[in-house]
């Protein structure tokens, strides 16, 4: 039984944080064997999918709460805080799934929700396969990095250039069946180990073209303003929510380890907590999470206004929503590492959280969409250059 949610925004946003929330125990049970084994437990995804979740970003036609760009960031905020590989895989699962719901035709729409039932998703935004354009639709070959979820996937969508040998390659959406791709054993990682983000690959599989949607530009065929926030704006929330629940969860984890933790040579113990230096750390840390989320949530909230005009946020913006990304992502990766380092012996230990949480979001860290790349084409916009590419 998948889970629904309420039409009335807040009504919506408390029903999607109780459905985290009843998750927990979840997701804490099954986050040892996700490390281990390299991906999220069975059980974890099931009860993902079960709780209407992974439909949390899905147009509301096809049963999906079709959540504002806003709740979005703090469902995956919440996830998150409870247990990153968990959260990362909702922000993958639910961010692959909508796309696949918004874009595709109806013929494919058909195939894929059968009885108008949401499937399990998963996806790649990098374009790199090459389609060749044949009768019906494409012939695709290529692999992909960084496949989040798959192997608990029904469906996979990714990115290719189409080359005609003629003119300049065009990027296109694709999808299939997961049954059709070949999955790479080789997550082998220091974190997010339990994302199961293996290669895939594809040799020479016919796509229809029912199964493709155009690049960037192309227009969403159901569901409201959220499909037209674009990318990066689409992918902002995620990496935002994430950053900074994990940045919460180290926080929390420290405070209660510093309230019994005593450091110090013998005889000369103190509680960590007494300490002025993690008093300090702990203050000014609280507040450059809350103040990296109140940039976050500013700059989505003006995309927000403008997608519900009907307008998808210039470039100037798009940019500044992707680097609203590397800076929650910046400022949490500085506090958890931190607090690792007031954890003292007791962090290093792989069953403590405080070491899981360095490892994930150094992890997380190293994705693209929130590398400082993102802070240099902020600065060429500033600066008015004519080639300023918010996906530069």
């Amino acid at each position: 039984m998948i889970g629904t949610f309420p039409e009335q925004r807040e009504a919506k946003r408390q029903a999607l944080l109780d459905a985290v929330e009843s998750l927990r125990g979840v997701f804490l049970a099954g986050a040892d064997e996700g490390e281990a084994a390299g991906t999220l437990p069975q059980s974890t995804v099931d009860a993902i999918y079960d709780s209407g979740l992974f439909s949390f970003k899905t147009p509301q036609v096809l049963g999906g709460a079709e959540a504002d760009a806003m709740i979005q960031m703090d469902v995956i905020e919440a996830a998150s805080r409870i247990e990153s590989a968990a959260g990362w895989c909702l922000m993958i699962g639910a961010g692959s799934l909508s796309g696949m719901a918004a874009f595709l035709p109806n013929e494919a729409i058909d195939e894929i929700f059968v009885g108008g039932v949401a499937p399990k998703a998963a996806g790649v935004a990098a374009p790199t396969g090459k389609a060749t354009l044949v009768e019906g639709g494409y012939r695709v070959s290529g692999r992909w990095a960084f496949a989040s979820g798959i192997r608990h996937s029904q469906w996979v969508g990714f990115g290719a250039m189409v080359a005609d040998g003629n003119s300049t390659p065009q990027q296109i959406r694709m999808v299939v069946p997961t049954s059709q791709v070949q999955i790479h054993d080789n997550w082998n990682v220091l974190g997010l180990r339990g994302t199961g983000s293996c290669e895939f690959s594809l040799s020479d599989v016919f796509v229809p073209q029912r199964f493709t949607w155009g690049g960037a530009e192309a227009k969403p065929l159901r569901g409201g303003p959220n499909f037209l926030l674009g990318r990066p704006g689409m992918q902002t929330t995620g990496h935002c929510g994430f950053a900074l629940g994990v940045g919460r969860r180290a926080l929390d984890a420290v405070t209660e380890l510093a309230k019994q933790k005593k450091r110090g040579y013998r005889g000369n113990e103190v509680l960590v907590a007494d300490r002025g230096s993690f008093q300090r750390f702990l203050g000014e840390s609280d507040l450059r999470l809350r103040a990296a989320k109140a940039l976050c949530m500013e700059t989505i909230e003006e995309a927000w206004e403008s997608v519900c005009q009907g307008i998808t946020p210039p470039p100037p913006l798009q940019i500044r929503l992707r680097a609203s990304g590397t800076y929650s992502t910046t400022e949490a990766s500085d506090v958890v590492s931190q607090a690792f380092r007031f954890g003292g012996g007791t962090a290093m230990y792989n069953s403590h959280i405080l070491q899981k949480c360095l490892r994930d979001i150094n992890a997380a860290a190293q994705h693209h969409m929130v590398s400082d790349r993102a802070y240099e084409n902020h600065g060429q916009f500033i600066l008015g250059f004519p080639g300023a590419n918010p996906m530069g």
